[in-house]
């Protein structure tokens, strides 16, 4: 999985398993992987642990990235495991030469790390500047761990400067990239519950890959992985930076829905689930805005009190009871699908679509 050197923004996330139950950790790789993770970091803080990993790597459909801590001998049977990566932090590994022996075992293995500061965790000469200022001192532990990995004549690595402050993260990320040449990690460390983490991820995450910033990612949530591979693949179709599945489009309540928009929008999502394909769908309340506001979506409806209105590729196909209106949409995006999903030339229309499903709407169905 190639990250950095102008690859796509990877996705990653981690297993909560206990390393060394391989039923239970290949069970969670399964489904982050279905849902659409492209590589998985696990745990490896005791012995046993480390022993389960060359079986996950020979079983795991993902890359495997082994995450030590303290213990340099954990990270060269990692590696020994043959593992595709290895995160390690340098400065709680052991001290310079234990770094220097995890550094030759993988540079003989032609195996990448992880490397970089988290903002609960900076080392002690560095807290003073982290009161002061905390993205400058991850900054600067980072540039440490990097001159230490350049003097070993290492450069395969990425690096990562995370903190649960998105400015302090967006911050400290910027201030990096202008200074190494390296992979960037985005991530938010801690960022909470999928409700908030997921906001402040967003925003952390969205600012900095607008500036061009990051090569892979994690969204971290307490909650199931599965929600953080989700959650990150919606961050960069929202940017349009990786295409997965379709784009729904829905407007807010206002006091023109008389159908309940959010009932169909639910309904239609939950129904796009099922969908590999990359296509954008608009749901929309009533037929003022709704074509004008998405008419670059491939297919949508506009509901009404009894009936609503179906339309794809910017034109008003048939007015539609409104209790089959979400069965109508999904039987046109079928036979779209099955006929090869091509999208028609728009024609520029004399009317805008929302002035022709208005006079539509004021004829009998």
């Amino acid at each position: 999985m190639p990250v950095g050197g102008g690859a796509p923004v990877a996705i990653q996330s981690m297993t909560t398993t206990s390393t060394w139950d391989v039923d239970a950790t290949m069970g969670q790789i399964g489904g982050l992987a279905s849902a659409g993770c492209e590589i998985v970091r696990v745990a490896v803080p005791k012995t046993e642990d480390a022993d389960a990993l060359a079986k996950l790597v020979y079983l795991s459909p993902l890359p495997i990235v082994a995450d030590i801590h303290f213990n340099a001998s954990l990270a060269l049977r990692a590696i020994d495991a043959g593992v595709a990566a290895v995160r390690i932090n340098p400065g709680n590994i052991g001290g310079p030469e234990r770094v220097e022996t995890v550094v030759r075992a993988a540079k003989a293995k032609g195996i990448p790390m992880r490397i970089g500061a988290n903002s609960g965790s900076l080392p002690e000469h560095l807290r003073p500047l982290a009161q002061r200022d905390t993205a400058q001192a991850l900054v600067q532990e980072a540039l440490e761990q990097v001159e230490l990995l350049e003097r070993l004549d290492y450069r395969d690595f990425k690096i990562s400067v995370k903190s649960s402050s998105v400015p302090t993260m967006i911050r400290a990320y910027r201030m990096l990239s202008e200074k190494v040449p390296y992979p960037l990690h985005l991530g938010v460390t801690e960022a909470g519950t999928p409700f908030t983490g997921s906001i402040k991820s967003a925003v952390g995450l969205g600012s900095l890959l607008m500036d061009g910033i990051g090569d892979t990612l994690r969204v971290s949530l307490t909650a199931d992985p599965v929600e953080e591979v989700k959650v990150a693949w919606e961050i960069l179709k929202a940017l349009g930076l990786r295409e997965r599945g379709p784009v729904m489009i829905a407007c807010p309540s206002c006091g023109r829905d008389n159908v309940g928009v959010h009932l169909l929008a639910e309904a239609v999502e939950e129904r796009l689930r099922d969908y590999p394909q990359a296509f954008e769908v608009a749901v929309m309340g009533c037929a003022v805005n709704g074509p004008g506001e998405a008419g670059d979506a491939d297919f949508g409806i506009a509901g009404g009190r009894e009936t609503g209105f179906l339309y794809a590729h910017g034109r008003v196909l048939k007015k539609t009871p409104t209790p089959i209106l979400v069965d109508e949409l999904f039987t046109e995006i079928d036979a779209w699908i099955e006929a090869g999903m091509v999208r028609p030339k728009r024609l520029k229309l004399a009317k805008p679509a929302a002035q022709l499903m208005a006079e539509a709407a004021q004829r009998p169905a």
